[in-house]
């Protein structure tokens, strides 16, 4: 029976209204626990005692990099797996030659030489205020699709190893530190006090370049052949 004859009454009004119900009572249980001041009241003590040792001054930095890298480490294998899943797809269109829009243009003459020296300034600010892989490799991908979308093609072809070999390069470097680190009774990811800032500026180094081609390899939507 189709939901246009479906008479009035039926499962599906039913279940809107229970989904309703229970997102209702979702919502109060937490404006429940907010005012009543029962939220956890977490480990900013633990993570501050622990910060000297981190091999970075930026709080944040130090549970993404060190004290919970295992997380970090995972979120990149999730994005590597994402491109993997759409280059398996099938091969990425063909860029269309068009005429780009001349506001376009004198935007991506500005934007464009500006984001790897954004980008190298948040990688490198990262270890003692906001910023690092993420937000970095962000920056150099919306450059990409900024370039992508103005029509136009590079002057050199670049094949599609060296984009495979970066796009992989952030996991690979991670996975070689969390592995080399080891040795010596200690555990995976647990950097030696005296290494731990430049670790963890290798490891972010390849991981800004690795997601910068994923989130532009996403945007093309297919795996390379060998086209500019």
């Amino acid at each position: 029976m189709s939901s246009a004859s479906r008479p009035p009454g039926e499962p599906g009004l039913l279940l809107r209204a229970v989904l309703a119900l229970l997102l209702l009572a979702a919502a109060a249980g937490v404006a429940l626990a907010l005012v009543a001041g029962q939220v956890a009241p977490g480990l900013s003590g633990a993570v501050a005692a622990a910060l000297p040792d981190s091999g970075a001054s930026n709080p944040v930095t130090a549970v993404l990099l060190n004290f919970r890298g295992y997380d970090t480490l995972l979120e990149m294998a999730v994005l590597t797996a994402a491109v993997v899943g759409v280059w398996s797809l099938g091969p990425a269109p063909r860029i269309r030659e068009t005429e780009p829009s001349p506001v376009l243009l004198g935007m991506n003459s500005v934007l464009i030489p500006l984001a790897p020296l954004i980008c190298a300034y948040l990688l490198w600010a990262g270890s003692s205020r906001p910023g690092g892989a993420f937000q970095a490799g962000a920056v150099l991908a919306a450059a990409g699709v900024l370039f992508i979308i103005s029509g136009r093609r590079p002057a050199v072809h670049l094949p599609a190893a060296p984009m495979s070999w970066g796009i992989v390069a952030g996991l690979g470097v991670f996975l070689a530190v969390a592995l080399a680190v080891m040795p010596g009774g200690r555990e995976l990811l647990e950097y030696p006090r005296g290494l731990a800032g430049a670790l963890i500026l290798l490891v972010e180094t390849a991981a800004t370049v690795s997601i910068a081609l994923i989130l532009a390899g996403l945007f093309i939507g297919g795996r390379p052949e060998d086209e500019p």
